[in-house]
């Protein structure tokens, strides 16, 4: 874990593949635990830590988490996220090449809970809801895309699905099509950089996160 930005209020950590933003039924330490440690120790508290989650991460994707200290400052930025005043890019690389350099995909997703994944539709079906996005190449070497991506909606798995649906299914992402995983079992998604006003403050916050270590990661932001 490494902490990227934090005041009394907020903290933004940098998440890595394969770390759960909050307890699950696997019984696995979540991030969120984690950060109360660091809160914990760093500023010397004798009892129990604040930590509030406004929003995740699925488990196979790396980047960027923001935790609220206070919960002045939870109430505030869960609404922020819920009402899409947060901006969240991402990047993700994939095998296949965009029919297009960039463009914007609206589909429309369901989701099957007893498989967790969700499936895209070119038009509305019965209990579907309305997924947009921006995409872009900003890079790419011989085998592989580097894509910047920016949600207009928050939906369930929604860059990986529709990305598949483009055809572009994200590096290591065998839920969606990829044809091989990677050893640490994560996937090529980043969540790259997240800008909005601070819940308290009112001030600007725009952060930007450190890519995987991961060498096919490094010569892509090397290359830019």
């Amino acid at each position: 874990m490494d902490v990227i930005y934090e005041d009394n209020h907020i903290i933004i950590v940098s998440k890595r593949a394969g770390d759960i933003v909050q307890g699950d039924k696997t019984g696995d330490t979540p991030l969120s635990e984690t950060v109360k440690l660091y809160i914990k120790d760093t500023c010397h508290k004798p009892g129990d830590v604040f930590l509030g989650v406004v929003h995740r991460l699925d488990r196979p994707v790396s980047g960027l988490v923001v935790f609220a200290r206070t919960s002045k400052a939870l109430s505030r930025l869960s609404e922020m996220f819920r009402t899409r005043s947060v901006r969240k890019t991402y990047w993700a690389i994939v095998g296949n090449q965009p029919p297009q350099s960039e463009g914007t995909l609206t589909h429309w997703l369901t989701r099957n809970p007893k498989n967790n994944t969700a499936r895209a539709y070119e038009r509305e079906v019965p209990g579907s809801k309305q997924a947009v996005l921006d995409y872009r190449v900003i890079a790419r070497s011989d085998r592989y895309w580097l894509l910047e991506v920016d949600l207009h909606t928050g939906r369930h798995h929604q860059i990986r699905c529709q990305l598949a649906k483009m055809g572009c299914p994200i590096r290591g992402d065998l839920k969606y099509g990829a044809p091989r995983s990677l050893p640490d079992g994560g996937i090529s998604l980043h969540a790259r950089r997240v800008s909005f006003e601070h819940p308290v403050s009112h001030l600007p916050i725009d952060v930007t996160g450190p890519v995987p270590e991961e060498p096919l990661w490094q010569a892509f932001v090397k290359s830019l």
